[in-house]
């Protein structure tokens, strides 16, 4: 089992920022694949973004390119979503998400493919 507690959304304005970060704990950290995932009101569920286990590939979904970058610290059991340029269209809950793997090279971007989520983090951009 892994336990995924994810931390830092809020209320920001229109081109601000934020730092999401999610804690893993419970299985080893760096045979995980770490995603984030967001909920928008009414929406299904979406890929944001997504890395491997050794951080040497990460993938995005297009409409946070150039704006989002993922990271993790293996020391820390964590990962990060820094957010810049923030707009109102990313507004959402923001979840946390993690599957094992045996491989290095391996990202995921679809939901069915990760077996355990966090319980999520509320992301508001005013405009």
């Amino acid at each position: 089992q892994v336990q995924l507690v994810e931390s830092g959304g809020g209320l920001v304005q229109t081109g601000g920022s934020l730092r999401l970060s999610c804690a893993a704990s419970g299985r080893t950290f760096r045979a995980l694949i770490m995603g984030w995932f967001r909920q928008a009101p009414g929406k299904e569920r979406e890929f944001v973004a997504v890395i491997s286990t050794s951080a040497a590939l990460t993938d995005y979904t297009d409409s946070v390119k150039g704006r989002f970058t993922i990271s993790r610290d293996n020391a820390k059991n964590t990962i990060y979503l820094q957010m810049n340029s923030l707009r109102p269209e990313d507004t959402a809950v923001y979840y946390c998400a993690a599957a094992g793997t045996l491989y290095a090279s391996a990202v995921y971007t679809t939901s069915r493919d990760y077996e355990y989520w966090g319980q999520g983090t509320q992301v508001t951009v005013s405009s």
